[in-house]
């Protein structure tokens, strides 16, 4: 019998998993790691710390397909103000509440935004210059790109409305993304798809794999492109360095510092969930977006600057500290003339097809990864003449 091959075992490859399996179509997975979840695996220890400031987002697609299945288990919400304290850096000194503008522009409907102008230029015309670029900035929390006022206008104000949407629509799973993983993983093994971990695919093996049925390659573009031999998949993403610390808690402390003067973010995670670090610790991230060649070291001293801003004598009160770089792993941006049809197609013929953060699916962050885990199963089970329980997302769902 003819089985369906999906290689990576992160968010795409196991949606697509789930989703292949549910029509009683066998599915094997191959993950490279021993452990699945790719950017979303959670850090093991006592510091449950994950690659980027993660969130669901409560009016996503994926909300819906993951409690449909009973998988979305307990979610953390933005903690009640009190323990909120929402700053934003501007013109150097921290302020609690951003320029009129910002407030105003995220208020526009996305509709409005054009395609084929930058962001910038067009919220300039909007709002003014101030409110222009402080939006900007503060859409790279959600872009990870070191320019959001470059982008497309409609790409970043689809994604400024939700993101600044009140009630807020951000939601975490509790313990970390790794338990969400799990229950991912315990869904497709009682669905008997077959999981390979230490099971690293190359060219060579894709041929062989692909003469049992179709294969569905979940992992990033850059990933694909050598797997696939295929120098078309390409598309621009972010380049971000990520500063995570365990400080001993202090009174005062902000949930989150937004700054407002360059793309960058600083967020104390265990505000709303405090089960991700020891007690009487919290666990705190900076993410400070990076333009191609810039050291790492200059967006450190960035997220250093914020927290001497925010998170008063936050040096000695450190015990234990975290640097990486995350480098064509922060999904898809779509420049002026461009929308999320025009990245990398799922369907790449002879039975091969895409899924990830980077091709052609709607969605913010995570949501394209399953919406295309979702649309790669679908076709590939269509493929072997099966009849999928899921059919893909009408377009433009966002």
């Amino acid at each position: 019998m003819q089985r369906i091959h999906i290689v990576g075992g992160g968010l795409a490859g196991l949606t697509a998993a789930i989703t292949a399996a549910e029509s009683r179509t066998p599915v094997t997975l191959h993950e490279a790691h021993h452990s699945l979840g790719g950017r979303a695996r959670t850090a093991e220890g006592p510091y449950l710390t994950n690659e980027g400031p993660h969130a669901l987002y409560h009016r996503g697609p994926h909300r819906t397909w993951l409690e449909e299945r009973g998988l979305l288990g307990p979610l953390a919400s933005v903690p009640p103000l009190e323990g909120a304290r929402f700053l934003f850096r501007r013109g150097g000194a921290l302020r609690r509440l951003p320029p009129l503008g910002l407030l105003r522009l995220a208020r526009r409907s996305a509709h409005r935004a054009p395609v084929d102008t930058d962001f910038l230029g067009w919220a300039t015309g909007q709002v003014g210059e101030e409110g222009a670029r402080a939006a900007a900035h503060y859409m790279g929390v959600a872009l990870f790109h070191h320019d959001p006022g470059s982008l497309s206008a409609a790409f970043v104000q689809e994604r400024l409305r939700r993101a600044t949407a009140l009630p807020p629509e951000a939601r975490y799973p509790v313990g970390g993304w790794a338990r969400l993983v799990d229950r991912m993983a315990s869904r497709a093994w009682d669905l008997g798809v077959r999981v390979e971990t230490g099971s690293r695919v190359g060219p060579g093996d894709l041929a062989e794999l692909g003469r049992g049925g179709p294969v569905v390659v979940a992992t990033h573009l850059e990933s694909a492109r050598t797997l696939l031999g295929d120098p078309s998949l390409t598309w621009p993403g972010g380049r971000t360095a990520l500063l995570d610390l365990a400080v001993r808690t202090r009174r005062g402390d902000p949930f989150i510092v937004s700054d407002l003067d360059a793309p960058g973010w600083i967020e104390r995670f265990t505000a709303q969930d405090p089960t991700l670090a020891p007690a009487d610790e919290q666990l705190v991230q900076a993410q400070i977006p990076l333009a191609p060649g810039t050291p790492r070291g200059e967006a450190v001293r960035r997220a250093e600057d914020m927290l001497d801003l925010g998170f008063t004598g936050w040096r000695d009160r450190t015990t234990w500290r975290r640097e990486a770089l995350a480098s064509g792993r922060t999904g898809a941006v779509d420049p002026p003339g461009t929308t999320w049809r025009d990245r990398p197609a799922v369907d790449r013929g002879d039975g091969i097809l895409l899924a990830g953060d980077q091709v052609a699916a709607p969605g913010l962050l995570s949501e394209v990864s399953f919406n295309s885990g979702i649309e790669a199963a679908v076709r590939a089970v269509r493929l072997l003449g099966g009849t999928p329980r899921d059919a893909p997302r009408p377009a433009g769902t966002p």
